[in-house]
């Protein structure tokens, strides 16, 4: 696939701004939105693999299995976290992952860390300040696990983030995503079961919908972009899915677009374009 990474990265979180809508209409338990959301990509993939005869359990499997550990944990807070509070919130809350992924990048990848890049991720962060600033929030109990939840989500994010972009070297971006779901697609296929009441055809074939486009096309393109991308580029350009998700929740949810969701979208979608600027290492 020869695309530019930042679109890649562009059309991604376009696509993965619509999670907090999907999750949303379907109305079911949360264990149940994750168990499709990891199941279907791990079902595709084997089909897949199957076909190819490609090998899965070779090279440094054991810490991809760790990795795919923290995101069956990720994503049953992603979901709590949109189930809990509004898209807004969860989606703000959720932005903060990229400033985490940036510190474990230096640490771990030992990237380094420019004054310019530092500069325009903090300008992209106060971009999410600033939406964030004028939106009343509720401290009562559902939005406050909602928030804490997705706070803890974009911190395990940031850490498979991390794990991820040092295993892609050695593996496709297929398997990276097969890798992935694989942990939670075992964890959560019990609730499938004992959750009441059962998925109705429609909301299964919405889920399935929900799990392909999220999880198997949107990865396809951030694991294209990561695997070229230094870490902290890829995740200043993720912050689009911020206005992205904001757009969504007001078509979906008359949610509204106020002066200061304009001025913050502004500088989010304005350090995304500086950093293009900036000569980086496209091959880190």
């Amino acid at each position: 696939m020869k695309l530019n990474p930042y679109l890649a990265i562009i059309l991604g979180t376009t696509i993965t701004a619509s999670s907090g809508v999907f999750i949303k209409l379907l109305n079911l338990p949360s264990t149940s939105i994750t168990f499709f959301r990891v199941f279907v990509p791990v079902i595709i993939l084997s089909c897949y693999f199957g076909l190819k005869k490609i090998k899965l359990f070779r090279g440094n499997y054991k810490i991809m299995l760790f990795a795919s550990g923290l995101n069956a944990a990720r994503m049953f807070l992603f979901m709590v976290g949109y189930l809990f509070t509004s898209i807004g919130n969860a989606i703000i809350i959720l932005f903060t992952w990229p400033i985490f992924a940036t510190i474990f990048g230096a640490i771990f990848l030992k990237e380094k860390i420019t004054k310019r890049t530092s500069v325009l991720v903090g300008m992209a962060f106060l971009g999410v300040i600033l939406m964030y600033l004028d939106k009343e929030i509720s401290f009562g109990n559902r939005d406050f696990l909602g928030m804490a939840a997705m706070l803890f989500s974009a911190i395990i994010y940031s850490v498979t983030a991390v794990i991820f972009k040092k295993e892609l070297i050695n593996y496709a971006e297929t398997e990276t995503i097969f890798y992935q779901n694989l942990a939670g697609a075992i964890i959560f296929l019990p609730f499938i079961f004992i959750n009441k009441p059962f998925p109705t055809v429609t909301q299964t074939a919405v889920a399935i919908i929900y799990a392909f486009s999220v999880g198997v096309v949107a990865f396809l393109l951030f694991f294209y972009a990561l695997k070229k991308l230094k870490m902290s580029h890829y995740s200043l350009a993720t912050y689009w899915e911020v206005p992205a998700a904001l757009i969504f929740g007001v078509i979906f949810f008359k949610e509204k677009i106020t002066l200061n969701i304009i001025l913050g979208g502004f500088l989010i979608i304005a350090a995304g374009l500086l950093l293009k600027k900036e000569k980086a290492d496209l091959t880190a």
